[in-house]
């Protein structure tokens, strides 16, 4: 079957914003994509949103305004939203230890890691030591007991190591422990469903037939020489979730990776994190406190990624990676395949990608790079 070419891109697009339609295109054009859908904001206005392609591999399905796509590891830029909603209302600091909400989590020497080195991906429990069956990652309480019993992979807060799938589970607790409700329900009640914002972790069946059919890479991301740290988080038999179908992994709350979105619904959260905490006159986060949750926390050679990272509390920084536009401090999480949502304080500036062909990079796609900077060269 032919692949979807750069004829299906339809959208808003003003002429100010053509390198960025050429971009898309282009994508198509070179046989990347099967659908896919880039936003932009600025100051909270959807100023471009393109979309183009096919939901199913069957080509039956356009990929539409009403498309959701699987967002993978974005969804952690969202989690660390909502932790930053409770700093904001003093109901948590990034600077208390897990062990004072989760008592817990102080077993094997964790007893002084703090929310932030959580969060920030220096706890040292990247992956599951197990052995384990796959399928317990649909088990909540059983997940988070084993983190809370395991030893750290390094001693924590010496270094930075990309926590893929055991980040959701560490950051849904702490909210849990402190707000009473799941990250995924706090969402939908507090911002998506107010808001108008079609972006859900934890997607309920009515919403089924809207989801795009994913196209897996080809192969792994290369990571380079294989540590333990690595193959627990990617390389284990039961590094990710396993053993269900696709409804069960959509019923779940992974905070980490199986959020669902519409590129706009991104492009406009994280429309918050760059004007200040508020969005249509709603204030989402206290502005301080976007500068609080995009603060580097660390600084280095990641232990799992094959980046010199630099963490916030949830955040990818864009200093040293660029892939956020050129702003320095620009900031915000991809997913693996290639979606991303950013925010811009310094502009103003928001935007999301998301698709359902994955490419094998975790946080560097060039397509999305690619659209990214077509958009800065208009500003």
């Amino acid at each position: 079957m032919a692949e979807p070419g750069a004829d299906t891109v339809r959208g808003v697009c003003p002429p100010r914003f053509a390198a960025v339609r050429q971009a898309f295109e282009a994508n198509f054009a070179e046989g990347r994509e099967m659908g896919a859908r880039f936003a932009l904001a600025i100051d909270g206005e959807i100023v471009v949103d393109l979309m183009g392609g096919w939901a199913d591999r069957a080509q039956t399905r356009p990929f539409d305004e009403t498309t959701l796509t699987p967002v993978f590891s974005t969804t952690k830029g969202v989690a660390a939203l909502m932790i930053a909603r409770l700093v904001g209302r003093d109901r948590l600091a990034y600077s208390d230890r897990v062990a004072d909400l989760w008592p817990e989590f102080a077993q094997a020497g964790k007893d002084r890691l703090t929310v932030e080195q959580v969060l920030s991906h220096q706890a040292g429990l990247c992956g599951i030591v197990g052995p384990m069956d796959p399928v317990e990652w649909y088990d909540w309480r059983a997940i988070c007991a084993r983190l809370a019993a395991m030893r750290p992979l390094w001693e924590p807060g010496t270094a930075s190591g990309y926590h893929p799938v055991t980040f959701g589970y560490l950051a849904g607790e702490i909210f849990r422990r402190v707000d009473g409700r799941t990250i995924g329900r706090a969402l939908r009640e507090d911002i998506a469903g107010p808001l108008g914002l079609d972006l859900w972790i934890g997607l309920p069946e009515s919403e089924d037939a809207r989801v795009s059919e994913v196209r897996r890479p080809p192969a792994m991301p290369d990571l380079g020489e294989i540590t333990e740290p690595k193959r627990l988080a990617f390389f284990s038999k039961w590094s990710q979730p396993g053993g269900r179908n696709d409804a069960a992994w959509r019923r779940a709350e992974i905070p980490s990776a199986n959020g669902h979105a519409t590129a706009p619904a991104l492009a406009r959260l994280f429309a918050a994190l760059a004007g200040k905490g508020r969005l249509d006159g709603v204030q989402v986060l206290a502005g301080d406190e976007v500068e609080k949750a995009a603060r580097m926390r660390i600084r280095g050679q990641d232990l799992v990624l094959p980046y010199d990272m630099a963490w916030g509390a949830g955040f990818i920084r864009n200093e040293g990676l660029g892939i956020y536009g050129p702003g320095r401090e620009a900031f915000g999480h991809s997913g693996w395949g290639g979606s991303c949502a950013f925010a811009d304080p310094a502009t103003g500036v928001s935007g999301a990608y998301v698709m359902n062909r994955q490419s094998a990079e975790l946080i560097d796609d060039s397509r999305a790079r690619r659209l990214i900077e077509a958009a800065y060269t208009a500003l």
